[in-house]
């Protein structure tokens, strides 16, 4: 007997990591605090780069920006988890569904393209130093985060309105802890060939597309930086790329070995515990590569909590005084 097709579905069931009930307070614990680290770390990304006069330069205004992504990626997905948990409630409307859908990808997809452009902020100021604030002036960096902007929310829009066009059956349980697109597709049960067509050209077009932009910015990089003839001078030019390479590799190898593992053993919730590194792991992350890594940013972190505190004291004390 076929299933009953449901074109007006009003709800679907995240099935999370575990129907164990003793694992769930371990689960909320863990991602709580992965959730306030990822936020409070990129926070003070943000406001150490806006504060600070000497972060004022077209890397760090990129990097304040891939923090703000960060913390809107995550806030996707994470507190409706945690919402669930706690009420004991695995629904999601459809609305709210399509919703979390909508914004997953428009800010999974500014990350890339903020990546890409930082890739390429790296080219231009070690292949031309010279020329770095004149190419990076702010009227063309103001240019690239529009673009990003623009392809991220087509991008979104399109898949979005795609999925609109699906009926889904009886069966409406998502084995993930979010509304996850192909999970989405999966589940329709209508014809998806179109569905998946767009799908995956697209994941070819601005996936593989920004990926080959950011090898072909490292390879010149690389290709420069050899071409220096003191060592010192090789480390300090590269020391400039090491916390941005090691977000790239994070983010796209991450996210990479999710969508091998699941076309190849097609477990999804294998895939829904492996998702945890790109769309959690690595935005928590971010804030620590580039602090620990980069004395820019340690010591504008160093002058803006400072001021923070003095700034509490002299409040405080003016409290007591009156």
């Amino acid at each position: 007997m076929e299933p009953w097709n449901l074109t007006g579905v009003s709800e679907f069931i995240l099935l999370g990591f575990s129907k164990e009930p003793e694992l769930q307070t371990l689960i909320f614990v863990i991602f709580l605090s992965m959730y306030l680290i990822t936020v409070f770390g990129n926070l003070l990304i943000i406001l150490a780069t806006v504060y600070d006069s000497h972060l004022h330069t077209p890397m760090y205004f990129f990097l304040s920006n891939l923090s703000f992504a960060d913390i809107c990626f995550t806030t996707t997905t994470v507190p409706k988890m945690l919402v669930n948990i706690q009420t004991q409630s695995k629904v999601i409307t459809y609305a709210g569904c399509i919703t979390q859908m909508y914004f997953f990808l428009l800010f999974s997809g500014l990350d890339i393209y903020l990546l890409t452009v930082m890739a390429y902020d790296r080219f231009v100021a070690i292949c031309h130093p010279l020329h770095y604030m004149v190419i990076m002036n702010p009227r063309l960096c103001g240019l690239l985060l529009l673009v990003t902007w623009i392809i991220s929310v087509l991008h979104s829009l399109l898949q979005s309105l795609m999925v609109l066009r699906l009926s889904f059956c009886t069966d409406v349980e998502i084995p993930h802890f979010f509304c996850e697109l192909n999970q989405m597709v999966q589940l329709a049960c209508c014809d998806t060939f179109l569905n998946n067509v767009v799908m995956y050209f697209a994941a070819v077009l601005l996936a593989a597309g920004p990926l080959a932009a950011i090898l072909f910015s490292y390879s010149k990089i690389i290709s420069s930086i050899r071409g220096i003839s003191s060592a010192q001078g090789k480390q300090a030019a590269f020391s400039t790329c090491v916390s941005h390479l090691s977000i790239v590799s994070l983010f796209f190898c991450t996210s990479l070995g999710v969508y091998l593992s699941s076309a190849v053993t097609h477990r999804s919730h294998s895939s829904a515990k492996a998702s945890v590194m790109y769309a959690v792991v690595t935005p928590m992350l971010n804030p620590f590569i580039y602090s620990l890594r980069n004395k820019d940013i340690k010591g504008a972190l160093k002058r803006f909590l400072g001021m923070a505190v003095i700034k509490g004291t002299v409040v405080t004390g003016l409290k007591s005084c009156l």
